[in-house]
C-alpha cells in the first residue's frame, strides 16, 4: 500500500500567479535535470506514476503541485543544468524558481536531488545556498546509489556531508532498490509536520 494513498496532481505553474494558495505545508523537489527526481519522488510516494520520468533530461517545465493528504503538499520543481534546453527558458526557470522561494511561507524544506556519482556541482552547492538564505532547510538525497558498490556509496556520503556541514543533512537513496527510501520518507513526512519555523534545521529523528 502507498505511504500516501490519496496523493494526486494539484496543479502546474509557469507562472508565479499560477501557484496554488499558500496554506497549509509542502516540501520542494529539485535538482539537475537527469540526477533521478522524479523516480525518486515516485519511490518516496510509493506512486509509480506520479511524477513523470523519462529518459530525456528536462522534462518537467513546470512547478508541478502535488497533494500528499489534506493540506500537506510535494512541489516538484523544474530540474537545471541541461544544456539543451533554451537560455530563455533557462532565465524563466530561474525567475520562476526565484519567486517560488520568496513567496511560500508554507515551504518547509528543499530536497535536492544529487546523482551519487557525480557529487555536489556549483549548481547544486548555489541552489543550496539560495534555500538556506531564504530560510528553508535542506536534505540531499544522492540518488542512483546501486551504480555504486556499498563502502564507495558510504565514502561518497562521508565526503558529501563533510562538505555540507551543518547547512544541510545528507543520505544515499536507490529508487530501484529501495536503499533509503524509507529513511527518506520518514524526512519528509517529519518536514510536512514540523511545528517550528523553516529553517531551523532538519527534523528530529
Amino acid at each position: 500500500m502507498s505511504a500516501f494513498p490519496h496523493a494526486h496532481y494539484l496543479a502546474g505553474a509557469h507562472e508565479p500567479n499560477q501557484f496554488i494558495p499558500d496554506t497549509g505545508a509542502e516540501v520542494c523537489f529539485g535538482g539537475r535535470s537527469n540526477s533521478g527526481k522524479s523516480s525518486a519522488i515516485n519511490a518516496i510516494t510509493q506512486r509509480n506514476g506520479l511524477a513523470r520520468t523519462s529518459k530525456t533530461p528536462g522534462l518537467t517545465q513546470l512547478v508541478n503541485f502535488f497533494e500528499l493528504e489534506p493540506g500537506r503538499r510535494l512541489v516538484d520543481l523544474p530540474g537545471y543544468g541541461f544544456a539543451k534546453v533554451p537560455r530563455p527558458l533557462q532565465e524563466h526557470w530561474k525567475k520562476l524558481l526565484e519567486a517560488y522561494f520568496s513567496s511560500r511561507s508554507t515551504l518547509k524544506a528543499l530536497f535536492l536531488i544529487v546523482d551519487v556519482r557525480r557529487g555536489l556541482g556549483e549548481q547544486d552547492l548555489q541552489m543550496i545556498q539560495y534555500a538556506r538564505s531564504c530560510g528553508r532547510a535542506v536534505h540531499v538525497l544522492l540518488t542512483k546509489a546501486d551504480k555504486l558498490t556499498r563502502n564507495q556509496g558510504a565514502s561518497v556520503l562521508a565526503g558529501v556531508r563533510r562538505q555540507l556541514g551543518d547547512t544541510a543533512t545528507a543520505q544515499l537513496l536507490s529508487a530501484p532498490k529501495k536503499t533509503g527510501v524509507d529513511e527518506a520518507r520518514k524526512a519528509l513526512k517529519a518536514f510536512l509536520r514540523e511545528k517550528t519555523p523553516a529553517g531551523d534545521g532538519p527534523p528530529p529523528g
